[in-house]
């Protein structure tokens, strides 16, 4: 039975079986993680030459690895001979994969380079085999995304708007270049892949979920998504959203405020990115970092960088690792223990959102009411100076253009 996703996807509203039926999980995996852009990771965490390190593509286990003239390649973790993993350990360096079922052994630009006993194929030294590459990989500002579709959309244009955002980040380094070499801690959670995206950029929850910690800890980041808040939640198109807080930063105008410190704890950036940018410094010093969703899998939360896997219809792992700035020490610091305090394995913020994306999914097996609900702030939103749609910081505009962008794939991928 076809799906028809305009009855399920509806301006207001979006039926609760997007989020539990296996046929419709199945048919995203083919029209959405394997034929638009999927961010992997990043170019730091294979620095140099051999260097390789285990990544996902949803079910698609892939190596990420630089090769000996510096190209960034993804290979299919899976032997060409009887489809055993070619590469166990989860990051390393090494010129070659050896297959550990039968010896086949390939270079890491995922060549065969040799087999045992080679008489059994008629004495020839190489057959016309070798690793799985995923047909388009493309980077920007270090972040590494692939495409498993051999045709389609540049990453430019997959990216749009939110190109900006990555920029946005890379600036706050004094070298403008960000690094992602802090580890990655992994989360599971037994709930669909769309309610973490939807959570990302969700400015209606945290006064509720993170209300016990905002007030033991004194944080302002509550006030930042209140009916009093400046800030606005941004559709930026092609599934992406923003939840841009500089309107509340610059009316504070305290350079590092974004941070939740002063420059006087972090003096030496602040005079790096004072002598690199002039009077611009205080602009970017105010301003901050993005907290901005890239569909479909790649959240910045400011500090920390989040990768989304879907594994089943029902479960998801969430990466994430603490941003870290290229020639910013005295920040990366800072940063890692900002982020571990946050979303790492005792982190104060992802626990309370985990425990919200399981209840929902938990909830989803009610039969009534069928439908949920995204129609906040549909009456206030407009325009901004630059034609895109915007709504109050608490609002829902982000969701409903993820919705619309998701809808729009899942139909054409129908029709193909």
């Amino acid at each position: 039975m076809t799906v028809q996703y305009s009855e399920l996807i509806q301006p207001e509203r979006v039926h609760g079986s997007l989020y539990t039926d296996p046929s419709i999980f199945a048919e995203e995996l083919e029209r959405i993680w394997y034929r638009t852009w999927v961010c992997v990771g990043h170019v730091s965490e294979v620095a140099r030459p051999g260097d390789y390190v285990r990544k996902n593509v949803a079910a698609q286990d892939v190596i990420m690895t630089r090769s000996t003239d510096g190209e960034v390649g993804l290979l299919l973790n899976r032997c060409a001979h009887r489809g055993n993993l070619v590469c166990e350990d989860r990051r390393g360096n090494s010129s070659s994969f050896r297959c550990p079922y039968h010896g086949w052994t390939y270079r890491n630009t995922g060549e065969l380079l040799g087999y045992p006993y080679n008489q059994g194929y008629g004495g020839k030294n190489k057959l016309e085999l070798g690793l799985g590459r995923v047909p388009r990989v493309d980077t920007y500002q270090g972040f590494v995304f692939a495409s498993f579709a051999a045709e389609g959309p540049t990453l430019k244009e997959h990216l749009g708007a939110a190109a900006g955002e990555l920029d946005r980040l890379a600036r706050l380094s004094p070298e403008g270049e960000v690094e992602l070499t802090a580890g990655w801690l992994r989360h599971r959670a037994k709930a669909n892949w769309k309610l973490l995206v939807e959570n990302e950029t969700d400015g209606y929850h945290p006064q509720f979920v993170h209300g016990s910690v905002f007030s033991v800890t004194g944080s302002p980041i509550g006030a930042l998504y209140s009916d009093k808040s400046t800030a606005v939640t941004r559709d930026l198109g092609g599934g992406h959203s923003e939840n841009d807080l500089r309107p509340e930063f610059r009316r504070a105008a305290r350079p590092m405020g974004w941070f939740g410190t002063s420059e006087a704890r972090v003096p030496d950036y602040v005079a790096k990115m004072r002598a690199l940018h002039g009077e611009q410094a205080e602009e970017i010093l105010i301003e901050g970092a993005p907290h901005v969703m890239v569909f479909p899998n790649l959240f910045i939360a400011e500090i920390s960088v989040f990768t989304i896997q879907p594994t089943a219809v029902d479960e998801t792992v969430q990466n994430v690792t603490a941003v870290q700035l290229k020639g910013a020490p005295e920040m990366n610091r800072r940063l890692l223990s900002q982020c571990v305090g946050s979303v790492g394995p005792a982190g104060m913020l992802l626990a309370d959102d985990s425990e919200m994306y399981e209840r929902n999914q938990r909830g989803m097996a009610a039969r009534r009411p069928e439908w949920l609900d995204i129609r906040r702030g549909v009456g206030r939103e407009r325009i901004d100076e630059n034609g895109f749609r915007i709504g109050a910081a608490n609002d829902e505009t982000g969701m409903r253009g993820f919705w619309a962008h998701y809808r729009g794939l899942m139909e054409e991928g129908a029709a193909q």
